[in-house]
């Protein structure tokens, strides 16, 4: 008899997540995930309103989300109130900006504000989790939330894509001086994903136009498209997948 391979798992039961940007968005989407997977989620995010009823709605179906309201831009106040909290074995770092503006306008407020952060607070709040994770001996799982614009260019989006290719940096070196403590670093690179604060800009028809000429598959992401990578970059099932990006993009990286 041939011994069957084990299909691996795709449940967190008995996991710990902490997702940034938790409480709307790609963010909740992936809480939402996380927790259906069987995780225990932690959501951060600046709002407390927001999270408060991203906690209600994820109860209303029967899932439970902690919430922490906190500024992860600020590095002493993030690690004060991680330090308070039980270690992790999942991290996602969903918590983003973007100010668009044609290159030769971008102003230093705006170019600081999304890197402060896009890059910074990703940066130091990875390096929290990481040494918990190192420190407990757990062989966790780092996702960074990118985007296709971490390897393209795009039209008005000088500051941004260098935010999103330098998280894709970042990635690459987490992975190399993390692997040896079993600690998984990987980015998913989503396209243009349908949410309340994309809405404004998709209602141009000719920002809607170039991007659906430029999605492969003709059609705009959803939220749902990143849940599942989410959970499979999260779980054992990606267990020898580390310093990479997966794309989330409907082809359109793919020229």
């Amino acid at each position: 008899m041939i011994a069957l391979p084990r299909t691996p798992e795709f449940r967190l039961d008995n996991q710990r997540a902490l997702v940034t940007g938790g409480s709307r968005g790609i963010g909740f989407a992936a809480a939402i995930a996380l927790a259906r997977a069987g995780a225990q989620v932690w959501i951060i995010a600046r709002q407390a309103q927001q999270l408060e009823e991203a906690v209600k709605s994820a109860a209303a179906e029967g899932l439970q989300l902690n919430s922490l309201a906190l500024d992860i831009t600020d590095t002493a106040q993030a690690g004060a109130a991680l330090a308070d909290l039980p270690g992790f074995d999942i991290l996602v770092n969903s918590a983003g900006l973007a100010r668009h503006q044609p290159f030769l306008e971008v102003s230093e407020e705006n170019f600081d504000a999304v890197m402060a952060l896009n890059l910074r607070a990703t940066f130091f709040i990875s390096q929290l989790v990481a040494r918990s994770m190192k420190m407990r001996q757990i062989p966790g799982s780092i996702i960074h939330i990118s985007s296709q614009m971490g390897h393209v260019g795009g039209p008005q989006r000088s500051v941004y894509c260098a935010s999103k290719f330098a998280l894709e940096g970042l990635t690459k070196t987490m992975a190399l001086e993390l692997g040896d403590s079993g600690i998984r670093v990987n980015t998913l690179c989503p396209t243009f994903i349908e949410t309340e604060l994309s809405r404004a800009n998709l209602a141009n028809p000719a920002f809607s136009r170039y991007v659906l000429d430029n999605i492969k598959l003709k059609r705009l992401g959803t939220l749902e498209d990143v849940m599942g990578p989410v959970v499979f970059l999260a779980s054992p099932a990606s267990a020898l997948i580390t310093g990479t990006a997966l794309m989330v993009d409907g082809g359109w990286t793919a020229t």
